[in-house]
């Protein structure tokens, strides 16, 4: 058992005797079924604290020849499946986290030499007496280990894009670790499995790929794995079960990710942290600060930032992944910029419609927290002021509700201020406090008609009035109020009369003045 060559199992079963350990063990099942075929290339990409590298040492525990997993693994969900024994610990394994090679290299030359020296020790420890071509050439040396051995090796690369993210602008270091990765894998007999996995897809660069044998699972589209990005509703819903947590506050705040083969996908570093600590909290930020998000949303692309004020408000908008090159520094157009959001986790992705969308109340923060302390004027204000203007709502000043609505009137490229739709977006952005007790529903069927915008509390905020909000283009703020009487918009809310008010709010043309009334609503 060595360093990198043959690793034990230690980290996985550290893992695995965590007080939270939820079992991805399936994800097996997968990798068993394309060993040794032309599939049995896998590079998975996944934002940070997706639990990348707890996959990466579960691959390893269970190939790995230089440790015995059996009783391990037992109880798991792979232990189930009838291919478990078939290939459990009889790989000759290679585990590599790229990351820890780049910090003790002072270049991509010493890198390199460094990965190829370390894995080498540990390959002519266990085999020193085999004839080699060359025992200083990696790829040559696994080549004769295998024609000796005829067992054949599993490659695991964990932080296999840390070069990119590091030599965001070196090219060419860029390529040369793309060569050695394909001379290292590419059509080698002696690879049965190489998995690699990070935040970043592969690099494309030129007129091909360096590493175009790999099959590509990202949060654009994770195809068959897309269960094992993050925690699926159901591993979720059995852990506020167990830890007494509510689910419908868990979900608000950590759900949103969504894929064709799995719904309902949770930030898992946030669910254990929530769980572990018993109370909603924004914890996937606290391993980078919003500045992180600040550099790409306040890049000067025309329709960006209209694009992340309609996402806070709540919207969805069309993206084109297709031009991204899957690196941090080559953006050409606002979609390259919202492409790459997608993958450190901060949008999600569509991908039917394919469109974007702020994915959960944990990352609209971090939002919030970017454009309140960057150069948007009035709208960074607004959002600042919002728990001000929720509060004024509550106690009945409407002057003071207006006026705030006035601030966060927001003229762009694409949504035009001219309609009861664009001031749907005014409203959400200046009341964006109130996310942290309601939810929000846009045109909500009620009675004879649909309520332009009703915020309905959350459970653990039911002391909070209800709010029926219709909006007004041009008319009144008291004719609003009237409509929302007449068509009888708060039959759906029977529970909250006696605890709900009506909002009325206008936008004069002339004037460019807002008008708002509010009233408590009588039965």
């Amino acid at each position: 058992m060595g360093s990198y060559f043959n690793p034990g199992n230690e980290a996985f079963q550290k893992m695995v005797n965590s007080e939270i350990y939820v079992d991805k063990t399936g994800l097996l099942q997968y990798t068993n079924r394309v060993i040794n075929t032309m599939q049995g290339y896998l590079c998975v990409s996944r934002p940070r604290r997706f639990g990348k590298s707890m996959a990466a040492s579960m691959l390893a525990a269970y190939y790995s020849r230089g440790c015995d997993s059996k009783e391990l693994f037992s109880g798991l969900e792979i232990s189930g499946s009838r291919d478990f024994e078939k290939y459990l610990n009889r790989y000759d394994t290679i585990f590599l986290n790229m990351q820890e090679f780049l910090s003790q290299s002072r270049n991509m030359e010493d890198m390199l030499a460094l990965i190829q020296k370390s894995v080498l020790w540990d390959l002519l420890e266990k085999y020193p007496d085999f004839r080699y071509f060359d025992n200083t050439n990696l790829a040559r040396t696994m080549q004769d280990i295998y024609h000796n051995t005829k067992c054949p090796f599993v490659i695991i690369l964990d932080e296999w894009d840390c070069i990119f993210r590091e030599y965001k602008m070196d090219k060419e270091a860029q390529e040369r670790y793309l060569d050695f990765l394909r001379n290292l894998m590419k059509d080698k007999s002696y690879i049965h499995l190489a998995y690699m996995t990070g935040i970043l897809p592969i690099k494309k660069y030129g007129t091909h790929s360096a590493l175009n044998m790999f099959d590509e699972f990202s949060m654009i589209d994770p195809g068959p794995l897309a269960p094992y990005v993050g925690f699926t509703e159901l591993e979720v819903y059995h852990l506020c079960q167990r830890y007494g947590m509510d689910a419908e506050e868990v979900k608000n705040w950590y759900d949103g990710y969504s894929f064709a083969g799995a719904r309902s996908i949770y930030s898992p570093r946030s669910v254990v942290s929530c769980m572990q600590f018993g109370r909603i909290g924004n914890y996937w930020n606290q391993t980078e600060t919003f500045e992180a998000l600040q550099v790409y949303i306040d890049m000067n692309f025309n329709g960006l930032r209209d694009d992340v004020l309609s996402m806070i408000a709540g919207e969805r908008v069309p993206a084109n992944t297709g031009s991204f090159t899957n690196d941090m520094a080559t953006f050409r157009t606002e979609d390259d910029v919202l492409t790459l959001l997608i993958h450190l986790g901060y949008l999600g992705y569509d991908y039917a419609n394919k469109c974007v969308f702020i994915p959960n109340g944990e990352v609209r923060a971090e939002y919030v927290n970017a454009v309140s302390v960057s150069e948007w004027g009035e709208i960074s204000r607004a959002l600042k002021d919002s728990a001000d203007t929720l509060r004024a709502i509550w106690q009945g000043r409407p002057s003071q509700v207006a006026e705030s609505l006035k601030k966060a009137h927001f003229e762009t490229s694409h949504i035009q201020y001219n309609d009861e739709n664009a001031l749907s977006y005014t409203i959400s952005l200046a009341l964006y406090a109130a996310r942290n007790f309601y939810t929000l529903h846009r045109e909500l069927a009620g009675g004879k008609g649909f309520a332009d915008i009703v915020f309905i509390p959350r459970r653990n905020f039911q002391d909070k009035p209800a709010l029926v909000v219709e909006l007004k283009w041009d008319k009144s703020a008291q004719g609003a109020i009237r409509q929302i009487k007449e068509k009888e918009y708060c039959e759906s809310l029977k529970e909250y009369q006696g605890n709900l008010l009506l909002v009325g709010v206008n936008y004069d043309v002339k004037t460019r003045e807002h008008e708002c009334v509010i009233e408590q609503y009588q039965k």
